[in-house]
């Protein structure tokens, strides 16, 4: 018998005898000419590469300064040790029962091949006789077959081929064995090797390694095994399938009969250990006597062990295997995702999802009978674009027994696009205004600057719209969400109380095309990943975006136009401990910070006095904009502050029921309580986050450029709009109206002359019927005259007594020159007669 020492010098020597001693017999039984086999023992490799074992994945969420575990993943339950994390009871085990020579033989234990051999030739067939290194070798074949993808039938074809080369019985197969076992001999410690063999083993269904045994078994660790467990476990290495010891309603090796399998292969193997005094008669004694007793603890796997944040865990996922940083392919993502051993540590923030959680549980029911109805809350944080929370209002599952149950069981992400795990998005409604926004203040429009929001019809190919193949026509008459909301209106007031009209008379001035552009430099996209569309009708929000996506652009708002890409994943350690780098957020600048800023103070009407009003009352700045939908059907609420943006969404995922009509919660409607919702999340984001004041505005994007007003009374209409033209000024027609004006030209305008304006505000316009005259001035008159003046004038005469020719006018109402229709009555304020002068007479 060859010592470890000798086997490393005369390996060579070892081999041929190998060769000539085991194998030969073998070859003869199965007719194999011998120097066949000679030859493939000669023409193998000598050294057989051990690559990294199928370890678990872990994925991290933050709790405070605490990584805290979210899920794990695997393919095989696996938590690899080193020799000092081994009992000695546990390697006693395994040398006694699995190769008593391993620290004397060269990797090949030769007694054992023979009579492997002699066993082979009486059965007919290659078996027993291997070591604990061949068996080290054969595990190690295997692991790398169980790497290789399995879903088409030639992939399937290919992977049982590589199991049965591994594994299969040959003698081929055999002397490959040898010769790698005789290699690694050559490379590894006999330490080295013996816990590559424990971390290596199945021990039943997933579970694999001594230390994922222990936890699962006896839920200790494998540095704590007693002799009895560690033997209890090297026993099922035995014949994993058949000894395991965690189905106690096995009729051959179940709890009822002691798992008398599992129990007759473990006393064999403490025999063995007190045989060659691994332990002591007492121990040997109390140890054959303790019966198995399992206390099975299952290591959960998968996002659904994640509860509410499971939608997240599954984003995460869906990151890895989209990404070609883990792996040329999806088949080699997913392997290395279920076996790299990663600890992926994530931006999750769980005090920020504990709220996000709670809250959408008490507005959005699960399932609801009226409606098929979901609704998302997740945030990012401006400048990093850390998603910091990520809940919706359904159970997560990927078992379809589980998703049949009910609509409250889902596996898909609302908050995402498609291709991460999500739906196809929905209608964003008016929160796509802010793109429009973004293009007028580009185009050096104010957010003062008026347009004509009343009601009208549209002939779509009006519309400027530079993108190819984009071609619009047909008449189109957009409407408003409440009624009057109609006239001249500002930007601002536009944005603060998010009327239809308005924003599409504003696109009417811009290039749709360059409206779509401002959303994709805000990273604005379709769930589904098709082109976001530039119909007219696209600006009050019909692309079906996922909310995610809306809470990276107002972030980007936030962030002085600086918009960064969602990014999940903080950190990603490997198995081996070794960092990878994570896939990293873009950030872009998507417009000029200006720009960004006067957006920024527009989108604080909605939230102060708008359509959002109440929403913030946290005292620090906040953005935000509300949308909704035709029918009512999906509802919005996006919001910001410099430090965390937040998207809610609340509507149907299928059907067609109106949110203002239903009273899930509360006892209001969706369309009402959605102020309340984001009031919760964004007051819990400002007190973990704080939050900054928005830079301020520059003037000529709030008020713009400022024209004093002309006088136009007088000219005809054609002259005032060109005037107003020639001023940057744009005009509307207020009709006609009493004046003293000739018919047809201006008789005033609103603002009033002499008004300072920004450019492009639109001025009302409106010209006369000529129907008023000018009142005569008659103060100071003798009431003859006076009354003579008026009544050729057609004005009608009262006085406030008395009617002498000779009295005087002292006041008139209407004033002299007041406009005034003719049979007017004017009142004359008279002064009393003078006296006559005396006469004096003669004394």
């Amino acid at each position: 018998m060859l010592g470890a020492a000798g086997a490393f010098i005369g390996m060579s020597v070892v081999a041929g005898l190998l060769v000539t001693a085991a194998v030969t017999p073998a070859i003869a039984v199965t007719g194999m000419a011998a120097n066949n086999s000679i030859g493939v023992f000669e023409g193998l490799p000598e050294y057989l590469n051990v690559d990294q074992l199928a370890q678990p994945t872990t994925i991290y969420a933050k709790n405070g300064d605490q990584d805290v575990p979210l899920a794990t993943f695997y393919s095989q339950n696996r938590l690899p040790v080193a020799f000092d994390q081994i009992s000695q009871a546990a390697k006693d085990a395994a040398i006694a029962g699995e190769d008593p020579r391993f620290y004397t033989h060269g990797g090949v234990d030769i007694q054992g091949t023979v009579r492997g051999v002699l066993s082979t030739v009486a059965g007919g067939g290659v078996q027993g006789g291997s070591s604990i290194t061949q068996q080290y070798v054969k595990n190690v074949l295997l692991q790398k077959c169980e790497a290789l993808p399995v879903k088409t039938k030639e992939q399937k074809a290919t992977y049982q081929q590589c199991v049965d080369d591994s594994t299969g019985v040959s003698p081929d197969r055999k002397v490959k064995e040898m010769k790698y076992a005789i290699g690694i001999e050559k490379k590894y410690t006999k330490d080295q090797i013996l816990v590559g063999y424990l971390n290596i083993a199945g021990f039943g269904g997933t579970v694999y390694g001594i230390e994922a045994a222990a936890h699962y078994y006896y839920n200790t660790t494998a540095a704590a095994l007693t002799p009895a467990q560690a033997a209890s476990l090297i026993a099922i290495v035995n014949e994993p399938t058949s000894l395991k010891i965690d189905n106690p309603d096995s009729e051959t090796n179940g709890a009822a009969n002691g798992y008398a399998k599992n129990k007759e292969r473990r006393d064999y193997i403490l025999q063995k250990m007190y045989q060659y005094k691994r332990i002591t008669k007492a121990q040997y004694d109390e140890s054959v006597k303790t019966p198995i007793q399992p206390v099975i603890t299952p290591s959960e796997r998968g996002c659904q062990t994640a509860g509410g944040s499971a939608y997240f865990c599954d984003y995460v996922q869906k990151i890895i295997l989209n990404d070609p940083t883990f792996g040329a392919d999806e088949d080699t993502r997913a392997s290395n995702f279920n076996r790299g051993g990663y600890k992926i540590y994530t931006s999750l923030d769980l005090q920020l999802q504990q709220v996000a959680e709670s809250t959408i549980n008490s507005y959005v029911p699960q399932a609801y009978d009226r409606a098929d109805l979901g609704g998302v809350l997740v945030g990012v944080q401006p400048g990093t674009g850390r998603v910091l929370y990520m809940a919706q209002n359904k159970t997560y599952s990927q078992d379809p027994e589980i998703l049949n149950q009910g609509k409250q069981y889902t596996s898909v992400n609302y908050a995402t696009d498609q291709n991460y795990g999500g739906s196809n998005g929905f209608q964003v409604g008016s929160t796509y205004k802010v793109f429009t926004l973004a293009e007028w203040l580009k185009q050096g429009h104010s957010l003062n600057e008026t347009v004509n929001a009343n009601v009208r019809t549209y002939d779509q190919s009006k519309f400027k719209d530079t993108c190819p193949g984009a071609a619009w026509g047909g008449p189109w008459k957009p409407t408003n969400d409440s009624s009057g909301e109609e006239g001249i209106r500002s930007a601002q007031n536009a944005t603060t109380n998010s009327i239809n009209t308005a924003f599409v008379a504003m696109a009417y001035q811009l290039d749709l095309c360059e409206i779509k552009k401002d959303a994709e430099a805000f990273g604005v996209h379709t769930a589904t990943g098709s082109p976001l569309d530039t119909n007219p009708a696209s600006v009050l929000g019909t692309n079906n975006i996922a909310p995610l996506t809306m809470a990276t652009a107002f972030a980007g708002i936030a962030n002085n136009g600086m918009t960064c890409s969602p990014i999940a994943i903080d950190k990603i350690v490997d198995g081996n401990g070794k960092e990878i780098a994570p896939p990293a957020t873009k950030c872009t600048q998507s417009v000029d910070p200006a720009i960004a800023n006067t957006m920024a103070k527009a989108l604080q009407g909605p939230i102060q006095n708008g359509t959002a009003a109440n929403m913030n009352r946290t005292g620090k700045d906040m953005l935000g904009k509300t949308g909704t939908t035709d029918g009512n059907e999906q509802l919005w609420l996006v919001a910001s502050t410099t430090k965390v943006a937040g998207a809610y969404w609340v509507g149907n995922i299928s059907g067609h029921v109106d949110m203002r009509r239903i009273y899930p919660t509360h006892g209001t409607t969706p369309a009402i309580a959605r102020t309340a919702v984001m009031r919760t999340m964004m007051t819990a984001a400002v007190g973990k986050y704080g939050g900054d004041d928005f830079p301020a505005a520059p003037d000529k994007l709030t008020r713009g450029v400022q024209v004093a007003l002309p006088d136009l009374t007088g000219k005809t209409p054609d002259e005032a709009k060109s005037i107003l033209t020639g001023l940057g000024l744009d005009s509307a027609d207020g009709g006609p109206q009493d004046s003293v004006a000739p018919a047809g030209t201006i008789s005033a305008t609103d603002p009033a002359a002499g008004t300072q304006v920004s450019k492009g505000t639109v001025i009302t316009l409106f010209t006369s019927n000529g129907s008023l005259v000018p009142v005569p001035n008659v103060v100071g008159q003798k009431y003859g005259d006076a009354l003579a003046a008026l009544t050729a004038a057609g004005f009608k005469v009262k006085t406030n007594g008395g009617n002498s020719p000779t009295a005087t006018v002292q006041a008139q109402d209407p004033a002299g020159n007041a406009p005034a229709k003719p049979g007017t009555e004017v009142t004359l304020t008279l002064a009393a007669p003078a006296a006559p002068p005396t006469q004096g007479t003669g004394g």
